[in-house]
């Protein structure tokens, strides 16, 4: 991997020396159903404040590590709404519920067989899950390694500190852009989000290369895009080891 980011692109190579190794790390053991439901129960929240909420959730199901999709649909809207979930969340609970007892969400066995976009494809189908969400389980539950979450305001700024940019790129452009990383582009959005991190410690390093072609966004539009991105995904920001999920991402859930 070191070798193919030396080749293809100077800068990411300074980033990657400057962060250390690669440390991603995959959470395998969560069923999709109990990732997305997560994921809906955190977004647009705190973590805390999500935590909680999500705990009191699992509790109303009794000493199951994680409720089954037929016990939440089971389950009254009235008692859900209790625990602190909104009406919108209920909503995409049961949604997810379903589609998951009817075979549109698979199980971890039949998820892992799919391709990345088949994945997207299937998961998006879910009431309140979007692209984003679903590229955070493809890096974080299945460790799939070639996935670029270009909608990422954490991967974006990321982009903009160690490029060097006035603003932030566009997604298409950092999409463009990033077709280089390939088949690596989930390493590349790690050492993005690390690069926030650097540069928060004043140890991110000078762009070696300049970044010519990159259309970025127009300062008037950028707070828009700042706040779009933080409640479309809920955002979580990731820990040090991971990416920023949420902060979609996390700059997990």
């Amino acid at each position: 991997m070191k070798r193919h980011f030396a080749k293809c692109d100077p800068v990411m190579a300074a980033l990657m020396r400057a962060a250390g190794p690669y440390r991603l790390e995959v959470e395998a053991s969560r069923s999709p159903f109990e990732s997305l439901a997560r994921a809906i129960t955190h977004q647009q929240l705190n973590g805390i404040v999500a935590n909680r909420i999500l705990q009191r959730f699992i509790a109303l199901f009794g000493n199951e590590p994680f409720p089954a999709p037929g016990a939440v649909l089971a389950r009254p809207d009235h008692e859900l709404r209790a625990v602190g979930l909104s009406f919108a969340k209920i909503e995409s609970l049961k949604d997810l519920a379903a589609k998951t007892a009817s075979g549109i969400v698979p199980d971890s066995d039949a998820l892992v067989a799919l391709d990345d976009e088949a994945i997207v494809a299937r998961l998006t189908q879910v009431r309140g899950i979007g692209r984003w969400t679903v590229e955070m389980l493809l890096m974080f539950q299945l460790g799939r390694p070639d996935v670029l979450p270009v909608d990422d305001f954490g991967v974006r700024n990321g982009f903009r500190l160690a490029y060097g940019l006035r603003g932030l790129p566009t997604p298409r452009a950092l999409a463009a852009f990033g077709e280089r990383w390939a088949p690596y582009r989930s390493a590349a959005a790690w050492y993005l989000w690390r690069a926030v991190d650097l540069a928060r410690d004043d140890r991110l390093p000078a762009p070696c290369a300049r970044t010519r072609g990159v259309r970025i966004v127009r300062k008037a539009a950028a707070g828009r895009v700042r706040r779009k991105s933080a409640a479309a995904a809920g955002r979580r920001r990731a820990p040090s080891t991971r990416a920023a999920p949420p902060r979609r991402g996390r700059s997990k859930r």
